[in-house]
């Protein structure tokens, strides 16, 4: 059924609940200062009551990872994950939730254990899914940035990811999009690596991969900061927090418009998507059948 092209509809992608990191930020101790995380809990619930009053409805509310600040094996983890589970199942229950794992999730060296941890709580690590013609991929980008301690994982989700190249190929989908957690780039696709992106080689790989699939555009989080360039027609998009904002922006969601041509996106305050909705534009576009 969602195999067909049935008109432009829209999806909202959040990235970085990150539970826990506002105090840990505030105090200079990222490993061991994340025992408050209140403000975080509000910032939650108003994405999802801005989200519920929407309308039309959005297709998903994707989560770009770092659902939490917890890392794996520390003291607050199971805590901050049933807060947001408690904030989250107010979504809606006509707008399905999609999640990423983000570095924090499994941890910047995952292993076996703590990916089957994230499963247990989250769902799949990496997975595809279609919506009205279109094929979305979820990505678990920490085995792009170090799979040292589970390389046969890396290399699973490898040999997958080329199954469904493949799929989407003969299936001639509309649009092909990405969802990961650790942005390709941030701004240049020849940029350094560091801390907030894909080593270069890696990311050379992997754009070129996309590329030649025809995927029209790649949603990360990560980055705390709106950021995004483009690689030959693949757009890289990075999205700013839920949670703690790392530069400029303000806690926010992003809205997705998919039409038949193109793909559209715009960020939002949690308090300008709560106050005043979608702007008329986008909505436009919603309403052109096609």
């Amino acid at each position: 059924d969602e195999y067909q092209w049935r008109g432009p509809f829209y999806f909202i992608q959040g990235a970085d609940p990150q539970f826990g990191l506002m105090k840990a930020w505030a105090v200079g101790d990222t490993n061991n200062g994340d025992d408050e995380w209140g403000e975080e809990i509000k910032l939650a619930e108003q994405a999802v009551q801005a989200i519920n009053k929407l309308n039309p409805k959005p297709k998903f509310f994707v989560l770009c990872g770092d659902l939490i600040h917890g890392m794996p094996g520390t003291q607050w983890r199971k805590d901050q994950e049933q807060d947001l589970k408690n904030v989250l199942k107010n979504t809606d229950q006509d707008i399905p939730l999609v999640f990423v794992s983000g570095n924090h999730d499994i941890g910047n060296t995952p292993t076996r254990e703590t990916i089957d941890n994230y499963c247990k709580n989250w769902g799949d690590d990496y997975f595809s899914f279609w919506v009205g013609g279109v094929f979305f991929l979820v990505l678990n980008s920490q085995l792009y940035f170090d799979s040292s301690k589970c390389p046969e994982l890396k290399q699973a989700q490898d040999v997958w990811l080329n199954e469904q190249l493949a799929v989407a190929e003969k299936q001639k989908c509309k649009h092909i999009i990405v969802f990961q957690h650790i942005p390709l780039f941030l701004r240049k696709p020849d940029e350094d690596h560091d801390y907030f992106n894909l080593e270069k080689s890696v990311r050379q790989e992997i754009m070129e991969k996309f590329h030649n699939a025809g995927i029209k555009a790649v949603f990360s989080g990560h980055y705390h900061r709106n950021a995004g360039g483009s690689y030959r027609g693949l757009e890289v998009v990075v999205s700013s927090a839920i949670g703690c904002q790392l530069g400029e922006d303000t806690h926010g969601l992003r809205v997705v418009v998919v039409t038949d041509e193109k793909i559209v996106h715009r960020y939002y305050s949690l308090n300008e998507l709560s106050s005043q909705g979608i702007e008329k534009e986008l909505l436009d576009m919603l309403a052109k059948q096609n």
